[in-house]
Order: structure tokens, then C-alpha cells, then sequence
């Protein structure tokens, strides 16, 4: 691993305040002037570094036009959905047929192999800790306002297709993506910490307002630390899908809880 140069270790930075100013806190005049500095200083950096970097400053500056918000009608989803899919598409496909690297971005999902007894157990465990913690944090922050849960199956049906495939698409771009970009040019800490900032950025504009922010840090650097482990997006996918599916539940008991009445911390 290459050691950085303090302009490279200042492309990083930028990538981060982008993160937090653009997407996060919705300051779009100050977060594309950081998102341009952040990209102009890439111009002074190693080249194979720019080139790398660019893509994910190039996703950012489509998160940063995508009306993030918790909408489920069919028009926001597919307004959303178009810009979220081209913004985890274009990083692999310009690495891919741009620049030749076939192992840049790999979508390793290893369905061959078994789960070990303690990934197993951290899905159960996940599952136990998500039916505790999120149906309080919804409720004590009053966050689940910022979802929508209207009676009706198509309502429902949507909410909890929105739930899972942002949990799907936050691994397969935050985790996979970004963080498997970092790894070539920081230690897995520093990298970690930066998709994590990336990760929070997103679903705290998405609605995770409150202390949530701390909850997904948290979540976020651990879904990195198990894929450094497991090197399984399925794996993570899972773990993610099983937290999206509580999440989906405590929605719905959080709006109407006579219909749900299955939580005791809400």
C-alpha cells in the first residue's frame, strides 16, 4: 500500500465534509463547493489515485441531485431509483470498460460457502437487538413521521420494497463500492470510517433524523468490519435485510399500533 500525500489525504477530507454538507444536510450551495474543491484537488494528486477517487466523487454528484426522502409513490421511486442504480453502475462500468481494471469493483457474493455457527448467531442477534432498538428510536424521536405507512396493500407492499432495496443497494454501493475503493490506499480502519460517514450521510437525509445518526455510524462500520471478514455481500445483504425487516414492522406499529401490537419498546 502506497503511502499518501498530504494532497491526497486533503482529497479524502473534502470527500467527507461532501458526504456530511451535500447529501446529509442538504447545504447545497456550501456542499458543491466543497464537492468541486474536493474534485479539483484531485488534479494535483497520483494519478491512479484521481482516477480512482473520481468515481466516487462522480456518485456523489448524482446522490446530490436524487430527491432522497422516503416517498413511495410510484413516481418519486422510480425518479430515485433511476439516479441511486446509475450511481452504483457507473463506478463499475467506467472501471470495468474505461479503465480495464476488471478487479476494482467485484461484486463477491460466495454463495458456495456455508455460514459458520457465529455468522448465524450474529443474524439472530441482529434481529433481537433491531426489535429493541428501533421501534424506541422511531418512537423517542419521532422519526417514523417521516415515513408514510397508509393503509392498503399496495402502501404496504411498496414500503417494505423500499426498505429492503435501499438496505440492498447501501451494501452493494456504500460497503462494496466505496469501501472496496478506499481499502487500496488506506488500512481498513481509515477506510471504514469513511464509508461510514458516507453511509450515515445518505440514510440520515433518507430519514434517520435524531440520534440516529450514531445508531447508523455504528451499524455502518460494523457491515464493513464483517465484510473485511467475509469478503460475502450476501452475508451483509442479509444481515442488512434482516435489521430492513424489523424496520419495516416498527414502521408500521410505530403509524398504527392497534395493527401491529408485537413491540414492547415503542
Amino acid at each position: 500500500m502506497k503511502k499518501l500525500s498530504v494532497k491526497e489525504y486533503i482529497s479524502l477530507i473534502l470527500l467527507c465534509f461532501t458526504g456530511v454538507l451535500l447529501i446529509a444536510l442538504q447545504l447545497k450551495p456550501w456542499g458543491w463547493l466543497i464537492y468541486l474543491a474536493g474534485l479539483a484537488s484531485l488534479l494535483l494528486t497520483d494519478r491512479q489515485f484521481a482516477k480512482h477517487l473520481l468515481l466516487i466523487y462522480l456518485a456523489l454528484a448524482l446522490l446530490g441531485i436524487t430527491p432522497i426522502t422516503t416517498d413511495i409513490s410510484w413516481g418519486h421511486i422510480l425518479a430515485m431509483g433511476a439516479t441511486l442504480a446509475l450511481a452504483a453502475a457507473l463506478p463499475f462500468a467506467i472501471s470495468r470498460y474505461v479503465y480495464k481494471e476488471n478487479d476494482l469493483i467485484t461484486f463477491k457474493f460466495r454463495t458456495q460457502r456455508n455460514w459458520f455457527h457465529t455468522e448465524i448467531f450474529y443474524i439472530i442477534a441482529t434481529a433481537i437487538l433491531s426489535y429493541f432498538l428501533l421501534p424506541f428510536y422511531l418512537r423517542n424521536t419521532g422519526a417514523y413521521l417521516n415515513w408514510s405507512v397508509e393503509p392498503g396493500a399496495s402502501n404496504i407492499l411498496r414500503l417494505f420494497a423500499g426498505t429492503n432495496g435501499l438496505g440492498i443497494w447501501d451494501e452493494l454501493f456504500f460497503v462494496n463500492t466505496v469501501f472496496g475503493i478506499l481499502r487500496r490506499y488506506l488500512v481498513f480502519g481509515w477506510a471504514n470510517v469513511i464509508q461510514g460517514i458516507l453511509f450515515t450521510s445518505f440514510l440520515f437525509e433518507l430519514g434517520f433524523t435524531g440520534w440516529g445518526y450514531i445508531m447508523i455510524f455504528l451499524f455502518a462500520l460494523s457491515q464493513g468490519y464483517i465484510f473485511k471478514r467475509t469478503e460475502s455481500l450476501l452475508y451483509i445483504i442479509t444481515v442488512h435485510l434482516v435489521l430492513d425487516f424489523v424496520l419495516f414492522l416498527a414502521l408500521i406499529h410505530s403509524h398504527h399500533p392497534n395493527w401491529l401490537p408485537i413491540f414492547i419498546t415503542g
